[in-house]
């Protein structure tokens, strides 16, 4: 460091000492604080039994979605429902349209544990090859979701060998049929202990080694859906472990509402994602993973809009979607074709309500324009995320952020994600 001068407080030897000192809070913060790595997290995954995934499913469900909304009145009568001025009604349910036709799942899990259950080994063997060709085939046909994977049954130990035995079937029969889907996703459900977790990064290191993929191709979710992994048995908490004894490997942690709720002994009427015991939950997970790159997700509700109760279905499923992510959980699960059009006119009127203020503070930020409210770094980088996010499910067009906020896109990722722009430190 030529630019340190002996003639201060502190010695080249000093500063030496106290880099020694800090040298492991420095690796540390490099390999597990790495942050967000900018690239695209849905804002929604879709859960189906395994055997029912087809290469045309996505699109039935949008069709599907969409036929629901027309039936009751449209898409802008449905952002009226929610709370939405008529104005932003009108250009949100056009955003809502436009997405539902061409891209109404944007992650979508085939399910092997609660949704298919246990129908014999031979069946799920076969379902699960079955399911990695028709992805596969998806995938080449340009039909699949952005992000597609599957749930596999948990590591306890009745359902452990069977879970191993579909994941192993379904990542082998697909690297067999060529490279892996760029948007492959693993799920690992009911997750207890950190040892679960070791497990599962062993099992996807052996099933790179064989396969000769790069080392850390195979990540995986993890399903947070019992208590003991938010408190466990010496009073720790293991879930915020999990990023540290498995550094990069983990993608998500997924809350599972009613999994959560019922270990608790909550009552089935009062199971939701607003339970106060959902939210201290959720509360735990958020910071068993700041800065780690770990993305969240909220759980889902099984209030389906069909029947007589679409519109109260719809209205209570977009308040839980806009108080999601109020709270900072930017995805979440659905359960059925009729949950996209809330799902969507929810998450696009809370980014394009919150465009203008954001993008007007972002370009005064950039400008160094003094305004009402001094930004500092951390904030502009929140006000960054926010407007990237609201640009990469659609809500929001490039072409609306260069007007408003005088940045592009490449600028806005690197507010929001200034370490991918800039080398180490260290």
């Amino acid at each position: 460091m030529s630019w340190w001068a002996e003639m201060g407080s502190f010695s080249s030897s000093d500063l030496a000492h106290i880099e020694s000192q800090l040298a492991a809070t420095d690796q540390l913060l490099d390999r597990n604080y790495p942050g967000d790595d900018g690239s695209r997290q849905p804002i929604h995954t879709v859960y189906i039994p395994a055997d029912r995934f087809t290469p045309s499913l996505a699109a039935e469900w949008g069709a599907q979605a969409l036929a629901t909304a027309e039936a009751h009145g449209g898409l802008e009568k449905l952002g009226r429902l929610l709370g939405q001025e008529p104005d932003l009604a009108a250009s949100v349910a056009s955003r809502v349209a436009s997405k539902l036709a061409a891209e109404p799942i944007e992650d979508l899990r085939l399910d092997f544990e609660d949704g298919y259950g246990d129908r014999g080994d031979e069946a799920e063997d076969a379902d699960a090859v079955a399911a990695a060709k028709t992805v596969a085939a998806a995938v080449a046909a340009g039909t699949a979701p952005p992000f597609i994977g599957i749930r596999f049954k948990c590591f306890e130990a009745p359902t452990r060998a069977r879970g191993l035995k579909t994941l192993d079937l379904f990542v082998s029969t697909l690297a067999e049929a060529g490279e892996l889907p760029a948007g492959l996703i693993l799920t690992l459900p009911k997750v207890t202990t950190v040892a679960q977790v070791q497990a599962m990064d062993f099992a996807v290191s052996r099933l790179e080694e064989v396969h000769g993929l790069p080392a850390g191709r195979l990540r995986f979710e993890v399903q947070v859906e019992t208590p003991q992994l938010i408190i466990g048995a010496d009073g720790t908490s293991p879930v915020a472990q999990l990023p540290h004894v498995v550094p990069g490997r983990i993608s998500a942690l997924h809350y599972g509402t009613y999994d959560y709720s019922a270990s608790l002994g909550i009552s089935a009427e009062y199971q939701s994602m607003e339970h106060p015991v959902a939210d201290f939950a959720k509360e735990v997970m958020q910071l068993a993973v700041a800065g780690t790159g770990i993305r969240l997700s909220d759980g889902s509700t099984n209030i389906i809009p069909v029947g007589d109760g679409v519109e109260d279905a719809w209205k209570l499923h977009g308040r839980l979607v806009r108080r999601s992510l109020e709270n900072g959980y930017y995805q979440g699960w659905d359960l059925h074709a009729a949950q996209l059009p809330s799902r969507f006119s929810a998450s696009y009127a809370f980014y394009r309500e919150g465009l203008p203020a954001a993008a007007m503070r972002l370009r005064n930020y950039v400008e160094r324009t003094e305004g009402g409210v001094m930004d500092e770094p951390a904030t502009a980088r929140a006000l960054a995320g926010f407007v990237l996010r609201g640009v990469q499910c659609g809500a929001v067009g490039t072409d609306e952020v260069k007007a408003l906020a005088g940045v592009e896109l490449s600028q806005l990722t690197a507010l929001a994600h200034p370490r991918l722009a800039q080398p180490t430190s260290h």
